[in-house]
């Protein structure tokens, strides 16, 4: 299942993305989660926890069900994604 999860900024980090939907609760539990591979991002195993990502990417959390798809734009609506 797809959430959209928007942003009024041109960017989230992806840690910061975990922490916003509540896939993590703290800064320490998202850092964990990213450095064993337990996200993807359009797909593909990231470990960064800094990764940028942008309107139209989508995030997916090992264990979670859900696709989060970034929405950034002004003022949180999408200008073209």
């Amino acid at each position: 299942m797809k959430e959209n999860v928007r942003i009024n900024t041109p960017f989230i980090k992806l840690e910061q993305l975990l922490k916003l939907t509540g896939v993590s609760a703290t800064g320490g539990e998202a850092k964990n989660v990213i450095i064993n591979g337990g996200a993807a991002v359009n797909g593909e195993i990231c470990l960064e926890r800094g990764r940028k990502l942008f309107g139209g990417e989508e995030v997916s959390v090992k264990g979670d069900d859900k696709i989060y798809k970034v929405m950034a734009g002004r003022n949180g609506y999408p200008d073209d994604n």
